[in-house]
């Protein structure tokens, strides 16, 4: 199939304390979520002004995009929309339809498997497509990219340079704790036609991450950002448990690399660069948060890699052994049964 554009797909976030509110009753739409408990999540985006550092990473990432498609003469219109949050999808597929765009590639900023990473923005792109109507374009998701040289090597290198933050002669007591997004344990057995597509594909992340970074340093895979009420079983322990866990084991120093994310948005900087970082300063030990990728040119160059594996059958870059696809199977990663969080 011939594409005639590309679009950036994203989370979304607020970019004003008024837009607080109704960004989070977006995101809870359907699930019985309190207003006292949106009112006490609200704060964390409050304490930062109201704004959301995502929309702005993502205009960083597009106009990056844009920049190496020209340099690179791949001729793609670029687009962007949010599931959250203005630019909303929907919109942005009538703007696309309106220029004339008929079949796109899209990137979600989401490197893994499972229903919220992969499987919701299938159904985000077939709710846009079907609110906009004729004329709406072919939309395609490009693939995971959990392994891709482009998403692991700056992974590797923020933290070399987080463990070279901290002190090397407690190196031999230093550990790595890498992070990503909590979800219910029953959403992640079934994530994926084989089950624990998201939890497996961390693991080899953390795993290529850690081999080239830091293979002396012992790692562990954490969770961090988990929301819903305490009886119903989420992957954990929690970055913050685990670092008083590590305390107990004599543990001095930790570096925490988020590899669930591509950039340092709202969940990255509250969860580890306030609430972690506390944490461990309470423990006294030493800490130190790596980057994500963002607009690091490896990483931006990857999501050209993955458009010309469709566009010119370019060979696939990767450094895992786990089975990736194009197009996911349709009894991959089912919806979740909604219930109330509190």
């Amino acid at each position: 199939m011939p594409y005639d554009g590309f679009l950036l797909l994203s989370f979304g976030g607020p970019e004003h304390p008024d837009d607080v509110m109704p960004f989070l009753r977006n995101v809870t739409r359907g699930r019985g979520v309190p207003e006292e408990r949106l009112a006490e999540v609200a704060e964390h985006y409050y304490h930062f002004g109201g704004v959301s550092p995502i929309n702005q990473q993502c205009r960083d990432l597009l106009a990056a995009i844009e920049a190496d498609f020209a340099a690179n003469g791949i001729d793609l219109p670029a687009y962007w929309g949010n599931r959250n949050w203005r630019p909303m999808l929907a919109d942005t597929v009538a703007q696309m339809r309106d220029d004339g765009v008929t079949s796109a590639l899209a990137f979600a900023t989401s490197a893994y498997g499972g229903y919220p990473s992969c499987r919701q923005y299938w159904e985000d792109i077939a709710a846009a497509r079907a609110h906009v109507g004729p004329g709406a374009p072919a939309i395609t998701k490009l693939r995971h990219f959990h392994d891709h040289p482009g998403f692991v090597e700056p992974h590797a290198d923020a933290v070399s340079a987080a463990l070279a933050t901290l002190d090397a002669a407690r190196r031999s007591t230093t550990r790595i704790a890498f992070t990503a997004h909590s979800i219910p344990a029953a959403m992640a057995a079934t994530a994926g036609p084989d089950g624990g597509r998201y939890t497996a594909q961390l693991h080899e992340t953390a795993e290529l991450v850690h081999a080239a970074a830091a293979p002396d340093v012992p790692w562990d895979l954490v969770w961090q950002s988990r929301s819903g009420p305490p009886r119903v079983p989420w992957l954990s322990p929690d970055i913050n448990e685990h670092l008083a866990a590590l305390a107990e084991k004599d543990v001095t120093d930790v570096v925490v690399s988020p590899i669930g994310f591509v950039s340092d948005h709202l969940e990255v900087v509250w969860d580890l660069d306030h609430e972690a970082a506390h944490t461990a300063t309470g423990l006294g030990m030493g800490y130190a948060r790596a980057g994500t990728p963002g607009t690091d040119p490896r990483f931006v160059a990857m999501v050209r890699s993955l458009v010309l594996e469709r566009t010119a059958r370019e060979p696939r870059q990767r450094l895992g052994t786990l089975a990736v696809w194009d197009v996911c199977p349709t009894d991959c990663c089912p919806p979740p049964r909604r219930r109330g969080v509190t």
